[in-house]
């Protein structure tokens, strides 16, 4: 009786202890210490001496005692233990047997290919740049392909390259080394889109790349743009808070942006005609702001009302209470 009891006892004590013990992870079900002969509280050079010792002994190049596997175990059992940073995880899942997943994380954590973080965040800053200048200079293209194709710019262009004596000179050049006549209309059409380029103010999302733009040269000048936007900031507080100047040209306008709420490529693109329009209604202001934004809104209103498409909507609205949804 009392010996089934021991017996009974004695499984569930080894079923408690080992049930730390994960497989696929350390030294699986078998518990690293026990392997090197040492315990828990053993430091770094008795852990080594015992390395040695069994290494020694069960070297598969030891013909009497020597076996691969048991080596091998000794092995894995000493690379957890002599880590610091190992043998803080393994002691961790063995203190710790409830957290399974955490357990399996930190072991593969360690496993996993050490990359320098300054080398990701180089690389990361390296590649948004470079798709960011590759989409500039993508929109900026694409913005000169335009105004090629359209006949007035490039009756205006031919207009220009005829007045020019150096760009006559490379066509007349072009002939006199007789060029067959797809080569000097390939060299008109480079004139042509050489002149748009060089005449065309082409602003806003498709302007022409600016190397200041790019990622990496506004983190390389971040100190120099910091303190001219504090000095910025001193100079308008100074100028216009404390001394009462009235604004410039270049005042009012960053006032009408910021009432707009937009960016500035966003603002740059707006056409001279509606900036002068702005300035002549004194936007800047900002009573005169809102009462214009309020007049803009009715204006928007009624041209809604008028529309078709808008009393289409209105009527069903009207007839039908309940809101659109996919079925009607």
């Amino acid at each position: 009786m009392w010996l089934k009891v021991f017996l009974f006892s004695l499984i569930i004590f080894i079923e408690l202890t080992s049930a730390h013990l994960l497989p696929g992870i350390y030294c699986g079900e078998e518990n690293c210490y026990d392997i090197l002969n040492v315990t828990r509280n053993s430091l770094k050079n008795e852990i080594s001496k015992n390395y040695r010792h069994l290494a020694r002994i069960y070297h598969p190049d030891m013909r009497e005692t020597g076996d691969e596997e048991i080596f091998k175990k000794i092995a894995n059992a000493y690379e957890i233990l002599k880590d610091e940073e190992a043998r803080k995880d393994y002691d961790y899942m063995l203190d710790h047997p409830e957290a399974y997943y955490q357990n399996y994380y930190r072991y593969y954590r360690r496993k996993g290919p050490k990359v320098d973080i300054r080398l990701v965040i180089f690389s990361t800053i390296s590649v948004i740049s470079f798709v960011q200048y590759f989409v500039k200079r993508s929109r900026y293209k694409e913005a000169v392909d335009y105004f090629v194709s359209v006949k007035k710019y490039r009756n205006k262009a031919l207009e220009i390259i005829a007045s020019d004596k150096s760009l006559q000179d490379i066509l007349k050049e072009g002939k006199r080394s007789k060029l067959s006549k797809t080569e000097i209309k390939e060299l008109q059409e480079k004139q042509i889109r050489q002149v748009i380029e060089e005449n065309m103010d082409i602003k806003g999302a498709y302007e022409k790349p600016n190397i200041f733009d790019i990622l990496w040269i506004q983190i390389i000048i971040l100190p120099y743009t910091l303190a001219k936007y504090i000095a910025w900031n001193v100079t308008w507080i100074y100028n216009f808070t404390i001394l009462r100047k009235p604004y410039g040209d270049e005042e009012k306008l960053y006032l009408i942006r910021k009432h707009l709420g937009m960016g500035k490529h966003q603002f740059n693109a707006i056409e001279e005609e509606t900036i002068s329009e702005y300035l002549r209604r004194e936007l800047w202001k900002k009573d005169k702001f809102k009462v214009w934004k309020k007049d803009q809104e009715e204006e928007m209103k009624a041209k809604m009302a008028e529309s078709n498409r808008y009393k289409s909507y209105r009527r069903y609205m009207k007839n039908n209470k309940s809101r659109i949804t996919f079925d009607d």
